[in-house]
This record gives structure tokens, sequence and C-alpha cells, in this order.
């Protein structure tokens, strides 16, 4: 318990002065016990054993000489071509780099989350919300080092709660050899590893040790509507077995006494028109194969974008739309019913607004 509150009272000097002394006060932190951290947390990397340093080096040279880091499984040279991400082995494509206030109140905490968006995806879904930024070769080229001393930039300068890789999927290599850059430069703070899920676990293996927080999407349920919708009929088996390897390499997500995320894994899910029943198969599959304390976003602001409502056929007479089942926003009804198929699972731990001031966690 702190030291009693005191202050020294007197009128106008004409009286000695006294003390007065006031009970301490009891905060209370709205947070259950077993996912607390207590600070000052330690990233992962800078625990890393020295030895295993010279290992993800090389491993990362050896995933770009023969490029299999994700089920697209190119197998090219990146240091000679590029696969279906069009991103080489030298450099990566960086096109936003900035503190970002527009992820989970844990996430971005007050002072925003140090976010590097990458250009290009292995997915190429037709409603992506950041297709000129996922669809288009847009942006600057930066060197793992280069991208390592960014981090301080937005660590130092920035102030930012952590470093948020956001589409990192196709330059983890890269990413790898600049959080080791970073850690040599003086970085401290948490990596997050922002993610559709469309990983390889050799991917995820290379990225052990390296990364706090993976904040993964979980987008569709059926080979059919990835197909479809993400042009990757094998989405849903990658997404679970990956899933499944971030849960454990970093357990529940867990916070410090203030709110903020510092490891541990965080689903999204991105609730789509007529797509109920898929999700309600995302909710079970994280309740009963990954952890009935996953952290889970359900999220309801999607909205036709990329591809979906176009026109059907360019330059035809055709008034029909593309992607039309999911040419319309999602409705209140729909987001309650994914939410209550989740709470039928199990899960119980969702980002929703606080009912206290502070943080929900």
């Amino acid at each position: 318990m702190p030291a009693p509150l005191t202050r020294l009272l007197s009128r106008r000097g004409t009286l000695p002065l006294r003390t007065v002394t006031f009970p301490a006060r009891k905060r209370c932190l709205h947070l259950a016990p077993p996912f607390l951290i207590d600070p000052p947390y330690v990233p992962s990397y800078l625990t890393l054993p020295p030895s295993d340093e010279p290992l993800k080096r090389s491993l990362a040279h050896s995933h770009l000489s023969n490029c299999n880091l994700c089920p697209r499984l190119c197998s090219v040279n990146r240091y000679q071509t590029t696969g279906v991400c069009l991103i080489g082995a030298e450099t990566v494509k960086v096109n936003t780099i900035a503190p970002h206030f527009g992820e989970e109140p844990c996430i971005q905490g007050h002072n925003g989350s140090g976010s590097v968006f990458f250009s290009m995806c292995n997915l190429r879904c037709v409603f992506c919300q950041n297709h000129d930024i996922s669809h288009v070769r847009s942006g600057f080229d930066l060197t793992p080092e280069q991208l390592g001393e960014w981090f301080i930039k937005l660590q130092d300068v920035g102030n930012v709660h952590n470093i948020n890789l956001v589409t990192p999927e196709h330059v983890v290599p890269q990413v790898a050899l600049s959080i080791l850059h970073a850690k040599s430069l003086g970085l401290k703070i948490p990596i997050i590893y922002n993610t559709s899920s469309y990983d390889s676990l050799s991917s995820l293996s290379l990225l052990s040790g390296l990364v706090d927080i993976y904040l993964a999407d979980f987008k569709v349920w059926s080979p059919a509507t990835a197909q479809r919708l993400l042009k990757a009929e094998d989405y849903p088996e990658a997404a679970r077995d990956s899933i499944r390897a971030m849960q454990d390499q970093v357990g529940d997500l867990k916070f410090t006494p203030d709110g903020i995320a510092q490891r541990g894994l965080l689903v999204r899910h991105l609730v789509m028109p007529g797509l109920e029943s898929e999700s309600a198969e995302i909710m079970k599959f994280l309740a009963q194969e990954v952890s009935r304390d996953c952290f889970v976003n359900i999220m309801e602001q999607y909205r036709p974008a990329a591809y979906v409502g176009g026109p059907k056929r360019a330059g035809g007479e055709s008034k029909e739309k593309r992607y039309q089942e999911i040419n319309r926003p999602v409705t209140k009804e729909e987001v309650c019913s994914v939410r209550e198929a989740a709470e039928a699972a199990g899960l119980w731990r969702f980002c929703d607004p606080p009912r206290h001031d502070g943080f929900n966690i």
C-alpha cells in the first residue's frame, strides 16, 4: 500500500503547522488477473538468445532464395524475380509509416500504434478495404536496415505503444531482419504482426521469438467462398493452421494495468452480408480449437469496396453488378447474429466499448 497522503496546513501563519492524514484509495482495474502483465514488459526479441540471431538471419535469406513463405508456394528466387506478391528480396515497398489511431483501443492506446502499411498482399480480396495499398505497388522502397531505423523513429519521436506491421505476410524475411537490426539500435516496444492469416507455418516459425502480438484476421470459412472472394481456395485451412500456431507462440492476449495489450493473440472477424453461417463456424473454431479466452473483435464496418459493385462487363451494356451478393453494408441483425453465435460457442472476451472510464480489457 502506498504511504498515506499528508498535507501541511496553517492559518495565516499564526498557528503551529499540523499534519492531516488522508486514507489511501484503492484502485479498481476492471481486469481479470490471469490477463494482467506487470510492467515493465520485456518484448520477445529482447529475450532472444544471441546465438539464435545468426540462425534467424540465415533462414530469412534462405526463404527469399526459394520463396514458400505463404500457401501460394511460388518457389521463386526473389533475388532474381518475383512471385504473386510482386515484391523482391532486397527491399520492401511501404505505403505509409505513422502513428495510427484506427486500431482497437488496447492496441492504439493514448499515443497511437506505430503502423507500417506494406504495399501489395498475397491475397486478392475483391472487397479489400485497403485495396489502394494492397492491390497496387505504391509507396517507397526500404531495405530491412532502413525499415528498422523507422521503427526507432516511431518509438523515440512518435512515442507509440508498439510497432504494428500491417499486411506483412509476403515480406516476413525482411521484417525479421529489420526487427533484429532495430534491436541493435535500442528498440524496446512490442512488435505486432497484423495479418490476414494466409501464412505458412515455416513463416510463423521464423517470426517466433520476434513477435509479441498477433493481430489476425479470419475472413471466411468455406473454400468456395474463399475462392470467389479471396482468390484462394485454401485460405480457410491455412488460416486455421496459422491461428493455432500463433496461439501456441504467444497465448491469450494480456495487458498492462493501464489497458495496453502487450502479448498474445487478437482475432478479428469482419462480418459480411449473408455469411453469418460461416461466421458462426469461425467462432466455434476459435472456442473449441484455439482458446475460449481468445480475445475477439467482431467488426461491423464492412462496406462495398474494391471490385464489389463494379460493372460486370467492362464496356458492355449489362447493368448487373459484380459480386452482387455482398454489394451492400451489413445489417445490425447480421452483426448481432454473429455475436450471439460467438457467445453460444463459449467466447467471452470481446472488443466492446467499456462500461467504465478506461479501456475494455
